[in-house]
């Protein structure tokens, strides 16, 4: 018998899920940071201007390493959050992709991603999870009732489209903390928490789908395509920047081209997590290599949730060999709901990218953020979510 996964050590909670436990709105910090704080504000602005890169080049190279020891979690997340978009604006924001990011920006800002374990680029942590704020502290975390904090033009469409990131994730937070009882369940081979483990993940199944469902009432394809998505690309994979991108001044880089994968929802911990769950393989080949490299884009502690449940859970095992209606039907509810969040997934990607008129050569309409051909991996993946679905009791395996 394994001992229960606590989820606070995996920072997880049953009301925001894998979003920050912070109020990201109120986070204070030193002066010295002045400068980026108001870079962050005015970045629209610049990106108007043509030449951000003019105004970005006379930040000042804050000491980061000085700073650190003195920032809690929440100002680090902060910062990581405007440092990010700051960077990826330098990177894409004019007609040519910048093949260097000077040091002002870069020695910092790689200082910060090493010390809170991430990426030096926009990770999906910075551009949703952390991105945020609630008008109503009291109220709940949904499309009404919340704000994003930094962006890029600073439009309906771009924000909208992070705002229904967020939902989605606070939506999953009660899944996420029904999986710890859920798995001792089924160690213990108890049937009844297991079905009332299984309703609990799938109510919030039924929540977050009709969430992404309202993705396009505030996020035109277009204004997605032309307005939102150039800036959010990484540099592996992508043709406009081939070799990477060099980390001017960065010592552990030593002037070399690095290539890292762009922000993504696949970078998202929930479907991951549920695929652990409930058992679902996907099939060794490049799209699943590229699915491994993904994991380690995500938050340390997320990654460290995702493996400790794929390491324990036996529930599908458990269901198919129980023989139990209820059970098999409350499995294949939430498979099917996992299904149905990587169709619309796939049918956004088709109508957001695949159908819109390329426009620059760092901005394809065949190869995603994160640098893959994402059609054929979304549909890869979305089969062989289907595939796993179990035989009713008395049903004959075709």
């Amino acid at each position: 018998m394994h001992k229960p996964l606590i989820l606070s050590d995996y920072d997880i909670t049953p009301e925001r899920g894998f979003l920050t436990p912070h109020d990201m709105g109120a986070v204070k910090l030193p002066s010295a940071f002045d400068p980026i704080l108001e870079a962050g504000k005015r970045l629209s602005d610049y990106l108007c201007s043509g030449r951000v890169r003019y105004f970005l080049n006379k930040l000042p190279q804050v000491d980061m390493a000085a700073h650190l020891p003195n920032l809690d979690d929440a100002q680090r997340r902060i910062l990581m959050v405007h440092y990010s978009f700051i960077m990826q604006a330098y990177v894409w924001g004019e007609a040519e992709a910048a093949k260097v990011l000077p040091r002002n920006i870069a020695v910092p800002f790689c200082a910060l991603a090493d010390a809170i374990g991430q990426f030096p680029l926009l990770p999906y942590t910075a551009y949703t999870l952390d991105n945020w704020a609630k008008f109503d502290q009291g109220g709940d975390i949904t499309l009404d009732n919340i704000w994003v904090i930094q962006n890029f033009l600073d439009g309906q469409d771009e924000n909208w489209f992070i705002m229904v990131h967020i939902e989605i994730e606070a939506k999953a937070g009660k899944a996420l903390a029904a999986i710890p009882a859920l798995l001792t369940a089924v160690d213990a081979k108890d049937s009844k928490a297991v079905a009332a483990g299984l309703k609990t993940v799938l109510a919030a199944w039924e929540k977050i789908n009709p969430v992404f469902d309202r993705m396009i009432d505030k996020c035109d394809p277009h204004m997605y395509y032309h307005r939102v998505r150039p800036y959010i690309h990484g540099w592996k994979g992508n043709p406009a920047l081939p070799d990477g991108l060099i980390y001017e001044g960065v010592d552990k880089y030593n002037g070399k081209p690095q290539a890292f994968r762009g922000q993504t929802g696949s970078q998202s911990s929930i479907v991951p997590t549920m695929d652990a769950l409930m058992g679902i393989d996907h099939s060794n080949d490049p799209l699943r290599e590229y699915l491994d490299e993904l994991h380690a884009y995500r938050p340390p502690r997320h990654r460290l949730f995702i493996e400790a449940v794929q390491q324990r859970s036996t529930l599908r095992a458990f269901v198919s060999a129980s023989g139990d209606a209820e059970l098999i039907d409350l499995y294949n509810g939430i498979v099917n709901h996992i299904q149905k969040f990587r169709t619309r997934h796939l049918e956004y990607s088709a109508n957001y990218i695949n159908k819109q008129a390329k426009d620059s050569e760092g901005n394809p309409i065949d190869i995603g953020t994160g640098g893959t051909p994402f059609m054929k991996y979304l549909k890869k993946h979305r089969d062989e979510s289907v595939d796993h679905l179990l035989p009713q009791v008395g049903a004959k395996r075709a």
